[in-house]
């Protein structure tokens, strides 16, 4: 199937002219020649942000021995994982390739929460539990395990029959709207993925919690206030970013739907699909004087050399 972006003019024509779907349409955003230009430069300057953002990091953690530490090797792939969701979010993109990005990066942020568990409440063992083999084998694990839960969704969507309209409202393309175009009774599967993700996204959410529990009843023990400042402060920016991704995909997908798209729909999904990979390493770097650190030594190197 191909995927076509087509503006809201051309909906009528576009539906009356197909019987069994064989291509989808994506809506534009506006007809205004103005506005498409302000929505393409709004657009571009957003991904330039996030490529840039998470092209520093990985180059920074990659090059900096220092940096070469569990923490940061998660941070490494995270940054990864956002630079390829924000770019397979295109009119041509295929679903399987989203599905696979946001399963794993929820993964990385599990495992990140064990990271820092194992360093503030297991810290004489940390050098014996996160060693190098352990932290490759669940990187390993994480992008692994995607495949066949992003394989299962878009392999379970398309055995579906398509004969009713073809117009997606949003800008990708996604499950949910998918389900809503089929002409056969598709209520049964969109009933078995949303079970299969909520146990999946519970499964690692739950994980979460229990370890910042764990947490913060460790760091509240801490006499001193400034070690309990510096072991709050290593929590903070993972707290923020699974903040930030729960709450834009309970926007987007929790949200009533409906078969009329709206300026409010399309915002809840600019926001889950573009604002996450924007604002992580703007999280991870402010707060973070290692990064900084390391950053300002290669761009001083780099322009006095």
């Amino acid at each position: 199937m191909t995927i076509q972006l087509a503006s809201p003019n051309g909906l009528k024509k576009a539906m009356s002219n197909q019987t069994t779907v064989t291509e989808f349409l994506l809506l534009e955003f506006s007809d205004s020649r103005e506005l498409q230009l302000l929505h393409f430069a709004i657009f571009l300057a957003a991904y330039l942000a996030a490529l840039i953002g998470n092209l520093l990091v990985i180059m920074v953690v990659a090059l900096d021995h220092h940096l070469h530490t569990p923490m940061y090797f998660f941070l490494m792939n995270l940054s990864i994982l956002d630079l390829g969701s924000t770019s397979v979010i295109v009119p041509k993109s295929l679903v399987l390739l989203f599905f696979f990005f946001g399963t794993t990066n929820f993964a990385f942020l599990t495992i990140m929460a064990y990271d820092r568990y194992i360093a503030i409440c297991k810290p004489l063992h940390y050098e014996t539990i996160m060693k190098r083999s352990a932290c490759v084998q669940m990187a390993v694990s994480a992008w692994v395990s995607a495949i066949p839960y992003s394989a299962l969704h878009t392999g379970n969507t398309f055995r579906l029959p398509f004969c009713h309209s073809n117009i997606i409202n949003k800008f990708f393309c996604d499950v949910p709207q998918l389900l809503q175009l089929s002409c056969s009774d598709s209520s049964l599967s969109e009933f078995g993925i949303l079970i299969f993700s909520a146990c999946l996204y519970f499964i690692c959410f739950g994980f979460i919690v229990v370890s910042y529990v764990q947490i913060f009843s460790v760091v509240l023990r801490i006499p001193s206030r400034q070690g309990r400042h510096k072991a709050f402060s290593t929590c903070i920016p993972h707290l923020v970013v699974v903040s930030l991704l729960i709450f834009t995909a309970t926007v987007a997908y929790m949200k009533p739907r409906s078969n009329s798209s709206s300026g409010l729909d399309l915002m809840g999904d600019v926001v889950y699909a573009i604002l996450p990979p924007i604002v992580n390493p703007i999280i991870y770097s402010i707060r973070n004087k290692e990064i900084k650190a390391a950053l300002g030594k290669y761009i001083a190197w780099n322009l006095f050399s």
